[in-house]
């Protein structure tokens, strides 16, 4: 039985995920299952899993998406409107602080150090949510084999996380469980009208910004990232990693607005704030304003930066939100949307698994042997701090049930303390 809470009730839970929403992804998911799902039982594990099936199939953050779905589901358009800006907003404050920070004095150690208490606490979050997601998701023997060759596919052979999903939804599609348990009641499709005029209402929303800058300003840096941030709003399926590799090369060799180092940077520090990875697309946009007119122009760049690439989200959530429940009630559809869940817990673990080791080695190395992609970490690089706070927060979180918030900042407050002895 769910539960439907008051705005303020909502905007004060979704503000707590936002600004706990450390570590990627896969630590994101499962912050919002515990919160939405285990704690408030404002939506039943079904309709997470659904939901988060279909963002997997979205270009863009699918966390971000998910949570904007959630809010939608829970409280209706506002609601959505309030799940997806407090998901992104702390986050984008704390990227633009450090990215201002970063182009004047560089790295900031004592930053580093109370981020890296909070991720050694994410990967604890991270196990759990996976444990409790792969419980329910993995009903069935072939959904067991279709979890595990997805994780197989995108940690050692690189396949794209897209073609992934195809692969699980084409099985799903015909080899679906007739024998599925009985429906709960589901809303009814809405007219495609209606459909549509969400899709041209959000289009204008997304785009009118930018033709307006194309008028008013004669500053070509903000139109430049304008529009080639928008591009990658639309052709990045797979999720904040997939939007580095098209991003990456582009903004570097192309563009020149970044060097390699400082993408590196960048990625470092959208991986150890709160918010969604692509965050990343931020601090590139301040440093190219940055770089081409001084802090103000950085932070308009800025700006431009997170309108175009997450406008682009609640465009496509808020127009194929009402369908979701209706999939689930058509039988090759479901099938479909369980096998891709099914996927989805193999690439939980794939971004796990690559989370936890670079959480706790200060050296990983990506290497190719022959059609396998390996992961190996330096073990001479491994960091026993991080270890030990890790092993803290698994029992005071696993054993001793403190709040998460509690054990999140006793973990950064005793990383910071450890740095600055050392």
């Amino acid at each position: 039985m769910t539960t439907k809470p008051t705005l303020s009730e909502a905007f004060r839970v979704w503000g707590k995920i936002g600004v706990l929403s450390f570590g990627g992804p896969a630590a994101q998911i499962a912050m919002m299952h515990r919160e939405v799902v285990d704690d408030k039982k404002w939506l039943t594990e079904k309709q997470f899993l659904n939901a988060l099936s279909f963002c997997m199939l979205l270009p863009g953050p699918e966390a971000m998406q998910l949570a904007t779905y959630a809010g939608w589901r829970i409280n209706g358009l506002l609601g959505g409107l309030i799940a997806g800006l407090l998901f992104v907003i702390p986050g984008a404050l704390v990227i633009l602080a450090l990215a201002t920070l970063y182009a004047y004095l560089g790295t900031v150690p004592i930053v580093e150090a109370l981020f890296l208490g909070i991720k050694a606490t994410v990967v604890v979050i991270v196990i759990e949510a996976l444990l409790r997601v792969s419980k329910k998701a993995l009903k069935r023997t072939d959904h067991w084999i279709i979890a595990g060759l997805s994780f197989v596919g995108i940690f050692f052979l690189n396949i794209p996380y897209p073609l992934i999903v195809l692969i699980a939804a084409l099985y799903g599609l015909f080899f679906n469980d007739k024998s599925s348990e009985p429906e709960e009641e589901i809303q009814h499709r809405q007219p495609i009208t209606k459909t549509l005029k969400t899709i041209a209402i959000w289009l204008a929303i997304w785009w009118a910004p930018i033709l307006l800058l194309d008028i008013i300003t004669e500053t070509s840096i903000l139109n430049e990232i304008a529009y080639f941030f928008s591009k990658l709003a639309v052709v990045t399926f797979g999720g904040a990693y997939a939007v580095l590799a098209y991003m990456g090369q582009d903004v570097v060799t192309l563009k020149g607005w970044l060097t390699a180092g400082q993408m590196m940077d960048g990625l470092g520090l959208a991986e150890t704030t709160p918010g969604p990875l692509i965050l990343v697309t931020e601090f590139v946009g301040f440093l190219a304003g940055f770089a081409a007119g001084g802090l103000w122009l950085g932070v308009a760049a800025a700006i431009v930066t997170l309108w175009v690439t997450f406008t682009p989200c609640f465009l496509w959530i808020f127009a194929g939100a009402p369908y979701i429940d209706w999939i689930g009630t058509q039988p090759r559809l479901r099938g479909a949307l369980s096998a891709i869940t099914a996927a989805v817990v193999g690439v939980i673990l794939n971004l796990s698994i690559w989370f936890a080791l670079h959480v706790f080695f200060d050296t990983v190395t990506k290497t190719k042997t022959g059609l396998l992609t390996l992961w190996l970490p330096e073990l001479s690089t491994i960091n026993p701090i991080v270890m030990a706070l890790a092993i803290l927060s698994g029992y005071l979180l696993l054993k001793r049930h403190w709040n998460v918030v509690g054990v999140l900042a006793l973990s950064a407050i005793l990383a910071l303390g450890v740095s600055q002895i050392g």
